[in-house]
């Protein structure tokens, strides 16, 4: 990997860290599932900090750190709005980041994934986003499901669950809220 670089990438999950940084998980086109840290991002002067919001599609200059990368730039491709603005698709889009944080290993670029999952967000915000189909498109690009398989709702929890060896803790948000 270069010394600093660009990339297309979706966050999935941030951190406090420290006063004023973010610790982010994002999803890249390059190099799949990476952590990187964002300084001063915290901070209401930053000029990154809209950039890089859960579910952002990002363009992301990063410059490679001695633990993490560092974010140096974003601007945001699409914020995915529409999401933001209905609680049931919030915790929607919790769930696929979650499926997609758990199950994708770090720095192994899948760009199916990173289409899927991008494609996933936009139907999502549109609401037309089946949360089965995409788990089930998921596990069979990951090569945790054969194609012929398609399980049932419980079963289908039950078998992610199995394979994060924890619960989904976006699935009882989505139950409390009755989606």
């Amino acid at each position: 990997m270069e010394r600093s670089y660009k990339t297309e990438g979706i966050i999935l999950k941030r951190i406090n860290f420290g006063e004023a940084d973010r610790l982010l998980t994002i999803f890249t086109w390059r190099f799949g599932k990476i952590r990187a840290r964002a300084p001063g991002i915290r901070r209401t002067t930053s000029r990154k900090a809209p950039h890089l919001e859960l579910f952002n599609l990002s363009s992301l200059f990063l410059a490679q750190g001695r633990n993490l990368d560092i974010v140096t730039e974003a601007t945001t491709i699409n914020n995915f709005s529409g999401i933001r603005k209905d609680l049931k698709k919030v915790g929607m889009a919790y769930y696929i980041c979650e499926l997609v944080d758990g199950l994708c290993p770090e720095g192994e670029q899948n760009r199916e994934v990173f289409g899927l999952f991008k494609e996933a967000l936009k139907n999502l915000e549109s609401g037309h986003l089946n949360s089965e189909d995409f788990a089930c498109q998921l596990l069979w690009l990951l090569g945790f499901l054969p194609r012929s398989k398609k399980p049932e709702s419980e079963e289908l929890d039950r078998y992610i669950e199995n394979i994060l060896e924890r619960k989904l803790k976006s699935r009882r948000f989505l139950r409390k809220i009755g989606g």
